[in-house]
């Protein structure tokens, strides 16, 4: 599947079956964020790999919709706001870094027939304590990570008209 391909096929997946993910296609998604390009090259996020099975409970602190943890796998995106980049008005990049690589990943994972949702409404409070992270880094954002159980629902999209203006607003 092409880029294209994956952009317009791309969609949120609210229910998975209980397959596993191949470790190959897992390394090709990581690889896929690993490559996204980041302010200055300095990567400032990681990302948590998490299995569900026997931790449903748990992640269910962080977003407790039941399909979130349907999927084999549970990826959350952090941001290491020291290891970021700063534009000249002492804005931080590392939160749009983090959502850049996420996006990378999304559309690789549609590439490889996977299925993804990304996740901002949960509890940042117990997603620190669930994934343990120490204070100078911030949970972003997280998708589920499997194989999708129906086909895709049709969305709507607001017209290019409506998004694009030409050389000012």
């Amino acid at each position: 599947m092409d880029v294209f391909d994956a952009i317009a096929t791309r969609h949120s997946v609210r229910g998975y079956k209980p397959d596993p993910v191949e470790d190959e296609k897992l390394g090709r998604i990581l690889e896929a964020a690993r490559l996204a390009p980041t302010a200055a090259n300095k990567q400032p996020f990681r990302i948590v790999v998490i299995h569900t099975e026997g931790r449903e409970e748990e992640l269910a602190r962080v977003y407790g919709r039941r399909w979130f943890t349907q999927a084999p796998l549970v990826l959350a995106f952090v941001a290491v706001p020291r290891e970021a980049w700063r534009r000249m008005d002492d804005k931080l990049y590392d939160e749009v870094d983090a959502t850049i690589a996420m996006d990378h990943l999304v559309l690789a994972a549609t590439a490889l027939g996977l299925g993804t949702c990304w996740v901002a409404a949960f509890d940042p409070v117990a997603a620190r304590e669930v994934l343990a992270l120490p204070d100078d880094v911030a949970p972003i954002a997280f998708t589920p990570l499997g194989y999708a159980d129906k086909p895709s629902a049709n969305t709507s999209r607001r017209p290019l008209d409506d998004l694009v203006r030409y050389e000012r607003w």
